[in-house]
């Protein structure tokens, strides 16, 4: 029995390896100055005492969103794995930060000087697909950037978006989507109002079904 429990206990620290980031937030830029290391959510950089001091980051893995305000309001942003040495209109301004996937998927080189998440990644079960497949859906600017729909594969009520919803029981769709279709940007659902509660980044794609976040959607942004 304590061989099975031992055994148990390493595939759990090898699994939350295999899952967890990791970002070490600096006070000055260029990674100098005081530093702070997190390999789970905050939603409070005070508990670290390291509230509105980040002026530059390491991401060891994973990609995470930073937030300008506490429990993960105001302005945010994603950032990969790599290097930041300045954090241009975000520096003494990160309040909060949360992992948005789990550490897999491919990189590639962004203009940035770091490293951005590839959009091909693991959803974790979302059945959503960043490829470009959007079934008919052009690239042009001239339709909504989000269409939502009340029934799975695209069926039922509908409502079109291209801006941020704090609540959206103002367009009398407040926990009403069961799919949707993203044809431009990277957006940020939320399962209550003001973007709060468990939220999700999806990329441009067709998700027919929205799995644990079906009918639970509250609230949305753009956040790339």
């Amino acid at each position: 029995m304590k061989r099975l429990l031992a055994a148990a206990a390493v595939l759990a620290t090898f699994t939350h390896a295999a899952f967890a980031g990791e970002l070490t937030l600096f006070s000055d830029s260029n990674f100098r100055g005081q530093r702070v290391t997190i390999d789970r959510d905050a939603a409070s950089l005070g508990d670290f005492n390291f509230n509105d001091r980040a002026s530059s980051v390491v991401i060891r893995s994973g990609t995470w969103l930073l937030c300008e305000h506490a429990n993960f309001g105001g302005r945010c942003e994603e950032f990969g794995p790599g290097e930041y040495r300045e954090l241009p209109g975000f520096n003494d301004a990160i309040s909060s930060a949360r992992q948005i996937d789990r550490g897999r998927g491919r990189w590639r080189d962004d203009d940035r000087g770091g490293w951005r998440g590839d959009d091909r990644g693991d959803r974790g079960g979302w059945r959503g697909d960043d490829r470009g497949d959007r079934g008919g859906w052009r690239g042009d600017r001239g339709g909504p950037d989000v269409v939502m729909f009340a029934g799975p594969r695209f069926e039922g009520p509908q409502v079109e978006l291209s801006q941020d919803v704090r609540a959206l029981n103002d367009v009398g769709f407040n926990d009403r989507a069961t799919s949707l279709i993203i044809r431009e940007g990277r957006w940020e659902f939320c399962e209550h109002a003001d973007f709060r509660g468990e939220c999700v980044v999806l990329g441009p794609g067709r998700y027919e079904m929205l799995d644990r976040m079906n009918n639970r959607i509250s609230s949305m942004r753009r956040v790339r």
